[in-house]
């Protein structure tokens, strides 16, 4: 299944729409992802869908791009969501102007631009997710879109769930009835 620029247009306007409201409260006491606060959950978004574009761009094929992006350190909350929307919108346009063919580097195999398109929802999505529980609050992203994402990332042909529960479960955000925890995700390496 494919996921398009549009699919990672939505999952960051879902993000925007979700965390822009709360950009009043302190991000550095709440919890986002693991160890990281939610201001520092934002600056990984933002790093992970710009390195991801360079992928796209530089075209490596045994290595990342050598770069970090990072937010300014008295960034706030509303800067550093824009330095993940950011992030994710030149994302957007490269996949975008990228023709399906190309290839570049990901350590689960070499990735094209719908694949890209992929993780970059992933991020978005799941730490945007972590980012609204720190705050109390909750993500409600298209379902067509989740459900893109999950075919492509996360294959599970029985997986017979509401494609956003189905996501989280996929990284060990939700727990789903009868099913194995999923600890150590990793998303399914680009096709062949």
């Amino acid at each position: 299944m494919t996921v398009t620029a549009d699919d990672l247009d939505a999952a960051l306007s879902c993000l925007a729409d979700t965390l822009g409201p709360a950009t009043g409260r302190d991000w550095v006491i709440a919890p986002g992802t693991g160890e990281w606060n939610c201001w520092h959950t934002a600056e990984h978004i933002g790093d992970c869908l710009l390195s991801y574009a360079a992928q796209l761009v530089a075209r490596p094929d045994a290595r990342y791009v050598r770069f970090l992006a990072v937010a300014d350190k008295e960034a706030s909350p509303a800067e550093v969501l824009e330095f993940a929307v950011t992030g994710g919108g030149i994302l957007a346009a490269v996949v975008r102007t990228t023709a399906p063919s190309v290839r570049a580097y990901h350590p689960t195999g070499m990735a094209d631009p719908a694949h890209f398109a992929g993780m970059g929802c992933v991020e978005a999505l799941v730490h945007g997710e972590d980012i609204a529980r720190g705050l109390g609050l909750r993500l409600d992203p298209p379902r067509d879109v989740c459900a893109r994402v999950l075919a492509r990332m996360f294959p599970h042909d029985d997986l017979d769930v509401d494609p956003w529960t189905g996501l989280l479960w996929a990284t060990n955000r939700a727990s789903l009835p009868g099913r194995e925890p999923q600890t150590g995700w990793r998303w399914q390496g680009p096709p062949d």
